[in-house]
């Protein structure tokens, strides 16, 4: 020590001085060196190899290309020390162990979950939703072994399959998260048209919730939505009830529940959250729910509940929101609000609420959200709604409702939805509506407003959807005066007194990239809408019951690039469809009926659910057009000039068809068997009023769907097929005018649905039951 140690010395130094200053430097290097010591033992221990190897293992099951792979695990590096990693927490008694993992919301993809995380014994956080495990299993074993786990996040991952029985061991769970995240946006009520989507493809599944739930305890918070229930019967509330009586968040909508809210319900004293929305719950809603004193969410809709809704639950001190729409067996009045009420949203839309609306409702300062579409509500609505400035979505319907718009609206500068429908309320647009700038979605249809659409619409230029059909308006609209909505993806100006032109410099109007859905039926269009070259992106378009003449534009097939979901061109004067009959586009809802195209029958991309020709001049069908049928459920072609054999190829069609409808056209030679062989999913048949000959086959099976058959007017041969009686849903039956001879079934008693029947001589409408006894006839 001595040899690496300094200094200067000189041979005038006196040996004690020398001997002093070596014993300062001796002391000075050992209190650095205990310095050092110290500082080295406050560092953390490096995480435990193995979970490292674990770590890095489970990295490497993502995809590197998907998500934010880079960003999630760019400090992941081998070698490392994991506790430092990004979404990495350790702790345990020498703080080396992993005990936290969150990669939630990084939009990652991977085949499936690695095991290797259930090496990671020490875990009591784990996230890992918003990531994509493309429709994989998750493991039937591996869980149970994570039995420090207080947290579960497993929301939209893609699983699929059954809730792993491992889950339900995890006794010190208190957060539990396997929910799938579901959209919904409702875009026609006129035609119940509500489009659903969801960013994962796969639903998990438990059959027994008593069973998940058994030894969770602890569990606090349970959100399981999307996961199929159906197998538990009523038995899943009493279950949840009995085993989890810590819970404070209860979110289950989409499980396909059923059965009642059960009572025991209130005995979770912490509930704060209800969330059960989209099932099929029946029976009352139990007021003792009025007892959950910290009860803050209550959301019932989509549901079956009937009876009376209990008032004293809006009444709840703690209560911010409450849902009850689409439940049309619920009935009510809304109570009186005190001025402490804490609420921010009421829905009772599409209920059987009644009464007047309270002017005590201005007392809910904190309100942003009013639904109030109910059909029994009666009288004026109280000016008092125009003092709720908090208010966001206004939403009011009710046959019985009286008077104009209310010039109040214009108080609630802070809207961004504005919906009057299905009312009684009359008169034109008040102006004021053009003060409300902040409308992101104007609703006002199915009730009795007229005059002409105001201009001052124009002046929203954050709207986004503009419903305003099925009313009285009157004047010219020119579509090109909404150019400067250039956030407008959803216009409906249907069914009203409108006509609806291009109007000025329509040809150079670029203006519309976001509009998707176009509703101009009944609109008085003579011809096709020029503005529509500057649409690519729309995927719903009615032009329905309009005058259009001529041949649709080649430059339609040309501009529409996106798949779409609804493309109507019913009921005016087409000609030609203006390209291949081999359409470039996907098109699941396809309306060609009731113009005069003719040649052969246009075909859109495989997919479609509807397909409706009727009522034209087509003459013949493509070739293979059954092989673009394979999703097809409803297939009409009637009152046509289609001629020839119906091709064989039909029966690849035929396993998902429900309605197929070829009557009045020239169809010869005979039927194709399938039609009646494989009748599993066929629901309606008719071909009546073609030259059909040959007998009809008698190959149908159990398991018939048949409700509707049709054959009259051939030249239909032979007896009746003894094989319908397989067919017990059946309840109209024609074979009138064809040249069966029989004698009179009546075997036919055994179909009990029965209804109508028509053979040569004439009709007999009567209710066919078993006993029902009739002699035989001869029948030609």
């Amino acid at each position: 020590m001595l040899a690496s140690m300094t200094f200067a010395y000189t041979s005038s130094m006196p040996l004690l001085a020398m001997l002093l200053i070596l014993l300062i430097q001796v002391q000075s290097r050992s209190t650095l060196a205990d310095g050092t010591s110290s500082s080295a033992s406050a560092q953390p221990a490096p995480c435990l190899p193995g979970q490292a190897w674990a770590l890095l293992r489970l990295k490497n099951s993502f995809d590197a290309t998907a998500g934010d792979y880079s960003a999630a695990f760019r400090s992941w590096i081998a070698g490392t020390d994991c506790c430092r990693w990004e979404g990495i927490r350790c702790g345990g008694a020498q703080g080396r162990a992993v005990t936290s993992l969150d990669l939630g919301y990084r939009w990652l993809r991977s085949p499936g979950l690695d095991d290797a995380l259930f090496s990671l014994t020490s875990l009591e956080y784990l996230d890992i939703s918003w990531n994509d495990f493309s429709a994989s299993k998750l493991p039937a074993t591996g869980f149970e072994k994570l039995a420090e786990l207080t947290h579960l996040d497993l929301c939209s991952t893609n699983f699929a399959g059954r809730v792993p029985v491992g889950i339900g061991r995890l006794k010190s769970l208190a957060y539990l998260d396997l929910s799938t995240t579901f959209f919904e946006d409702e875009l026609d009520d006129e035609n119940n048209v509500i489009y659903y989507y969801s960013d994962t493809i796969s639903q998990l599944s438990e059959p027994s919730l008593e069973t998940l739930l058994a030894n969770l305890t602890n569990l606090e918070e349970l959100r399981l939505g999307m996961v199929n229930m159906s197998r538990n019967g009523a038995r899943w509330c009493d279950a949840m009830a009995r085993s989890s009586p810590k819970l404070r968040v209860i979110s289950m909508p989409y499980c396909s529940l059923s059965g009642p809210i059960c009572h025991s319900l209130s005995a979770l004293r912490s509930l704060s959250v209800i969330e059960l929305h989209y099932n099929h719950l029946s029976g009352p809603v139990p007021e003792l729910l009025a007892t959950l004193s910290n009860l803050t969410v209550l959301q019932l809709s989509n549901n079956m509940l009937e009876g009376v809704f209990p008032p004293i639950i809006f009444q709840l001190q703690k209560l911010t929101s409450i849902s009850l729409t689409n439940n049309l067996g619920i009935s009510g009045k809304l109570p009186n609000f005190s001025a402490h009420s804490y609420l921010q949203s009421i829905s009772v839309s599409n209920t059987n609420f009644s009464g007047t609306i309270p002017a005590s409702i201005s007392n809910l300062k904190y309100l942003k959200e009013l639904a109030l579409g109910a059909s029994g509500f009666s009288g004026m609505l109280p000016s008092s709604i125009g003092k709720l400035k908090s208010l966001r979505i206004l939403e009011v319907s009710g046959l019985e409702l009286q008077g104009s718009m209310p010039s109040w609206i214009s108080n609630l500068t802070f809207l961004n939805v504005l919906k009057f429908f299905h009312c009684g309320l009359s008169g034109p647009i008040p102006a004021s509506v053009g003060s409300l700038t902040k409308l992101r979605e104007l609703a006002l249809y199915n009730c009795h407003f007229s005059g002409e659409v105001s201009a001052l619409i124009s002046n929203l230029t954050r709207l986004q959807t503009l419903l305003l059909h099925s009313n009285n308006f009157i004047g010219t609209v020119e579509l090109a005066s909404y150019s400067k909505l250039q956030n407008l993806s959803v216009l409906n100006l249907s069914n009203n007194k409108l006509v609806v032109v291009d109007g000025e410099n329509s040809s150079s109007v670029v203006s519309y990239p976001s509009i998707s859905f176009l509703r101009l039926a009944s609109c008085s269009i003579s011809s096709f809408p020029n503005i529509l070259r500057h649409l690519p992106n729309i995927t719903s378009l009615d032009l329905s019951y309009n005058q259009i003449q001529g041949a649709i534009p080649q430059w339609t097939w040309e501009t529409w690039t996106m798949n779409f979901f609804l493309l109507n061109l019913s009921h005016n004067n087409f000609t030609s469809i203006g390209s291949n009959p081999l359409l470039p586009l996907y098109i699941e809802y396809f309306d060609l009926s009731f113009n005069n195209f003719d040649g052969a029958i246009p075909v859109p991309q495989k997919g479609s659910i509807t397909l409706d020709y009727s009522t034209n001049r087509f003459s013949s069908m493509p070739l293979n057009f059954s092989s673009y049928l394979k999703s097809t459920v409803v297939l009409k072609a009637s009152d046509n000039s289609l001629s020839g054999n119906i091709p064989s190829s039909i029966c690849d069609a035929i396993k998902s068809l429900q309605l197929l409808d070829l009557s009045n056209n020239n169809l010869t030679g005979s039927m194709p068997s399938c039609l009646t062989q494989n009748a599993s999913a066929l629901q309606v048949l008719s071909l009546k009023q073609n030259h059909l000959t040959g007998e009809l086959p008698d190959n149908i099976k159990e398991g018939c769907a048949l409700s509707a058959l049709d054959f009259s007017g051939n030249m239909i041969q032979g007896q009746l097929p003894r094989s319908l009686v397989a067919c017990r849903n059946l309840e109209i039956l024609d074979i009138g005018n064809n040249q069966i001879s029989d004698h009179f079934p009546c075997w036919m008693s055994k179909l009990p649905e029965l209804l109508f029947w028509e053979w040569i001589r004439g009709t007999v409408r009567d209710t066919l039951r078993p006993r029902l006894r009739r002699p035989k006839m001869k029948i030609k």
